[in-house]
C-alpha cells in the first residue's frame, strides 16, 4: 500500500499546500465522527491503483516530446471508477490522488454507484495544436486501455479537456476493442452518445444548492448579490443560470483578471464578449476591472470559487465578506481557511456537494449509453434536480443532527456509505 507521504510529489503545489494530505485530513475527521475502525480508515485512505504512463508525442515541427500521464483509481466498492481527466501545467500525482479520493466521497454522497478516479497530464493545452492534442489524448488512452472501460473506469472532461478529447478517447478505445463503446467515457458530443444537459450540469448543480441554501436563510436567488471567481465552463454556466433566476452577478473573473459592476453584469452579453476575445473578459465595457484576489473579498450574499484549488487560505479568509461560499471548484478553500470561515459563521457549501452536478449527469449519460435510450434535456435536468436537492437536504439534516459543519456532514455521509459497503462486502481474500 502507498501512504500519503509515499506518493511522489511531481511538482510543488500552490502555497506548498499538499492536496492529498488535506484530503486525508477531511477523511480522518469524518472517520473520527463516525468512530470508524482504524484498519477500515487505512483501507479508505489508500488508492487501490496508481498508474503513471509515458506519452511520447511527435510535435508538428517533427520533434518528439515525452510526457507523463497519470490515472489514480481510489476505490471501487460501490461500482466502477469515475472521474475527470485534466490537462493543466499544475497537475501532479498528489493532486490527482486527492481528487480521486474526493470523487469517491462525492459519488457516494449523491447516491451514485461509482468509485472515485482522476487522471491528468501536466501540460498547458494552449501551447499545443489540435493535432498534437489529439495525438497526446489517443496515446494516453491507449496506454490506459486495460484499465478503463464502461464497467471498469469511466473518464470524463475536466480542466483543460472537453467533449472533443472525450470523443478521441471513445474512438481510440472503440477501435481497440473492435466496436463502438459509448459508455467508456462521459461528456462526449451528443452525436456519439453524449447527454443533453451535460455541458451546463456542474454549474446547474451549484445553482441548485445555492438556491436551497439561500432559501434556508430566508433569501432567494432573485436579487441575491453573487461574485464568481472563474468564468470557464462551470463558472460561466453558474453565472448564466443564476442571472436567469434574477440574481445580480456583481463580479466574475478569469486567470487574466475580472470585472465588477455594483448593479450586476449582463451575463449573456459578457459571454458573447468573452467568446470574441479568446475567453478573456478583460476590458469589458460598463464594468470596473477587478483582480481575482479582490473579488474574493467583495461584500456579497454568495461567493462562488469556480477556478483552481487553494484560493481562500488562512491569509485571506478573514477578509471574506460573503454569507455563503459555494465551492464550485475542487478544494478552493484550504483546511485552515475552512476553520476560519466556520468560526466567522460563514456557510461553506463543500465541493463534494456543490460541484457534484457534473458527475450526476455523467452518470445519467452512462446509463443512457448502456441502454441506448436517450432522454431530452428536461428529463436530464429533472433527474439532476432530484438528486442534488436530496443530497443537500441529507447534508443539512446530518449537520443538524450531529451539530457539525456542512463539510464534515457531507464527508460523514459519503465516507460512511463507502465504509458500510466495504463492511458488507467484506475483505477479499
Amino acid at each position: 500500500m502507498v501512504s500519503s507521504c509515499e506518493i511522489p510529489l511531481v511538482a510543488a503545489t500552490p502555497a506548498h499546500i499538499c492536496p492529498f494530505d488535506q484530503a486525508c485530513s477531511y477523511l480522518e475527521q469524518a472517520a473520527k465522527e463516525l468512530n470508524l475502525d482504524r484498519g477500515l480508515l487505512e483501507l479508505l485512505r489508500h488508492p487501490r491503483k496508481v498508474i503513471t504512463v509515458s506519452i511520447p508525442v511527435k510535435r508538428d515541427n517533427g520533434e518528439v516530446e515525452v510526457l507523463a500521464g497519470h490515472r489514480v483509481q481510489h476505490c471501487d466498492i460501490l461500482g466502477p471508477y469515475k472521474g475527470g481527466t485534466r490537462y493543466h501545467p499544475a497537475v501532479t500525482l498528489k493532486e490527482v490522488s486527492a481528487l480521486a479520493m474526493l470523487m469517491t466521497w462525492k459519488c457516494a454522497l449523491v447516491g451514485l454507484p461509482y468509485g472515485g478516479a482522476k487522471g491528468g497530464i501536466a501540460i498547458d493545452p494552449k501551447l499545443y495544436s489540435v493535432g498534437e492534442l489529439e495525438r497526446i489524448t489517443r496515446r494516453y488512452t491507449t496506454e490506459l486501455i486495460k484499465d478503463i472501460g464502461p464497467s471498469e473506469d469511466i473518464p470524463a472532461p475536466d480542466m483543460g479537456t472537453s467533449a472533443r478529447e472525450m470523443a478521441w478517447m471513445m474512438d481510440t478505445y472503440s477501435m481497440n476493442v473492435g466496436h463502438a463503446v459509448p459508455g467508456v467515457v462521459t461528456g462526449k458530443p451528443i452525436s456519439i452518445g453524449g447527454s443533453r444537459g451535460r455541458e451546463m450540469a456542474t454549474g446547474r448543480g451549484t445553482t441548485i444548492v445555492v438556491r436551497e441554501a439561500l432559501a434556508d436563510i430566508g433569501k432567494s436567488l432573485a436579487g441575491a448579490r453573487i461574485a464568481i471567481q472563474g468564468f470557464g465552463n462551470v463558472g460561466a454556466a453558474a453565472a448564466l443560470l443564476m442571472h436567469q433566476a434574477g440574481a445580480k452577478i456583481i463580479a466574475v473573473s478569469t486567470s487574466s483578471g475580472g470585472v465588477y459592476s455594483d448593479i450586476g453584469l449582463d451575463i449573456p452579453d459578457l459571454k458573447d464578449y468573452a467568446a470574441q476575445n479568446h475567453k478573456s473578459i478583460v476590458g469589458y465595457p460598463d464594468a470596473v476591472p477587478i483582480t481575482n484576489a479582490d473579488l474574493l473579498t467583495l461584500p456579497c450574499d454568495v461567493l462562488v470559487p469556480a477556478a483552481l484549488e487553494n484560493q481562500i487560505t488562512e491569509k485571506n479568509a478573514h477578509e471574506v465578506e460573503a454569507r455563503i461560499v459555494a465551492e464550485a471548484a475542487n478544494g478552493p478553500v484550504t483546511l485552515e481557511a475552512n476553520e476560519i470561515l466556520a468560526d466567522r459563521g460563514i456557510m461553506v457549501l463543500p465541493d463534494i456537494l456543490a460541484n457534484a452536478g457534473g458527475v450526476v449527469v455523467s452518470y445519467l449519460e452512462w446509463v443512457q449509453g448502456l441502454s441506448y435510450v436517450f432522454w431530452d434535456e428536461d428529463r436530464v435536468n429533472r433527474e439532476l434536480e432530484l438528486l442534488m436537492v436530496q443530497a443537500y437536504r441529507q447534508v443539512m439534516q446530518q449537520s443538524e443532527q450531529r451539530h457539525i459543519p456542512l463539510r464534515l456532514a457531507a464527508y460523514t455521509l459519503g465516507v460512511g456509505r463507502v465504509a458500510q459497503a466495504l463492511q458488507d462486502r467484506g475483505l477479499y481474500p
